[in-house]
């Protein structure tokens, strides 16, 4: 009986996808980042109530960290006319009370910006995502490292000069300071997707023969200078994160191993606490092989050539899965959008099927615990 016994293999109720994590004065309760998922939702880039209950409710449903859409530095820098931005002390106050209902739930509230570079001007994706030209009524012109398109029939960027690249530096500047009034716990920067700070790093898109364009040193400099602008008026005592596109997923576009180099360069700065590593969005030729968990080679790769931490996105659905990713130490949290979007409390399911005691339901809904 004893011998059965001891070969029974019994779950652990502290799983490491339920343990918290710490981020210098900030914990988070759980490893389950809710990924900046676009809405395009608002107008004149102001969250509304949509925006409240879109991202109070993953709160509420558990998620360790919850993080706004890309929130836009300037009204140039936005993907569409409908996405989100902080460029006045308005949008600053309308998110107030989106990361103060956030944290009272337990989640730590946090935010993304970014600016889109030569992919900003779109129409929303149920609007036929296509490029609005600089003429349209929504429309505007787009900037970028280089005057180069994104696609055929997209607008060409006017290639940013010394002035507009400091125009930018000071947008994310106040953006950030405006981020840290409105109460968000956790900043990340949008350097991916093929948006500004992703063109900039990228030879596909930088052709540029000055200090930040060439070798990728060169071309990595504009990215340094942004976080610099932004380390200059975030707290040292909060935590700040890094997305980027670790590859084009295209010949003769940016690699791993060049963005393993970056990090590395990011690494020994010491100001930046996790890289959340995504992949593609730059070049329309970029091949994918998308499938549950394929970008956490990514994050793997990063995190043991730099010690850095990372965060793994892309597909991850099953409890059990994003309970190996952790409890084997490939990545530092797990990032959820759709499985987030289809189901708010996807973390209370989780922590139900893993058998977590880690995990408190909300007070409100725990006479719904039993099924």
């Amino acid at each position: 009986m004893a011998e059965n016994k001891r070969r029974i293999l019994q779950r652990d109720h502290n799983p490491h996808l339920f343990r918290p994590v710490e981020f210098r004065s900030v914990t988070a309760r759980n490893r389950v980042m809710m990924s900046p998922m676009c809405q395009y939702s608002g107008t004149d880039g102001m969250p509304n109530e949509w925006h409240y209950v879109h991202l109070g409710s993953r709160a509420v449903g558990g998620a360790g960290v919850v993080f706004t859409e890309v929130t836009h530095v300037a009204p140039e820098g936005r993907i569409t006319p409908h996405c989100l931005g902080i460029w006045s002390n308005e949008h600053r106050d309308a998110f107030k009370k989106i990361a103060h209902f956030v944290g009272e739930q337990g989640a730590v509230p946090a935010m993304q910006i970014g600016h889109a570079g030569r992919k900003a001007s779109t129409a929303r994706p149920w609007d036929g995502a296509a490029p609005l030209s600089a003429d349209h009524a929504d429309g505007w012109q787009v900037i970028g490292p280089s005057a180069l398109p994104y696609a055929d029939n997209w607008q060409t960027p006017i290639a940013m000069d010394s002035d507009a690249i400091t125009r930018v530096m000071d947008d994310f500047a106040t953006a950030t300071r405006r981020a840290r009034e409105a109460g968000f716990k956790i900043l990340e920067l949008h350097s991916a997707h093929g948006y500004l700070g992703h063109s900039f790093l990228s030879p596909l898109s930088n052709h540029r023969d000055d200090d930040y364009g060439g070798p990728l040193k060169s071309r990595a400099r504009f990215l340094l200078e942004t976080l610099d602008a932004i380390r200059s008026e975030w707290p040292d005592d909060l935590p700040f994160f890094l997305r980027l596109s670790c590859t084009d997923w295209v010949d003769g576009g940016l690699t791993l191993e060049d963005t393993v180099e970056v990090v590395k360069m990011i690494a020994a700065r010491g100001d930046v606490d996790l890289i959340d590593c995504s992949s593609g969005g730059n070049d329309p030729r970029q091949q994918i092989p998308i499938h549950p968990g394929y970008q956490i080679p990514l994050a793997e790769t990063v995190k043991r050539e730099t010690g850095m931490r990372t965060a793994a996105v892309g597909l991850l659905h099953s409890p059990d899965f994003c309970e190996e990713v952790i409890a084997n130490d490939r990545a530092d949290l797990v990032v959820l959008g759709r499985t987030l979007l289809a189901d708010p409390y996807w973390p209370l399911h989780a922590a139900k099927k893993l058998h977590a005691e880690n995990l408190d339901w909300p007070v409100q809904y725990e006479r719904s615990n039993i099924f």
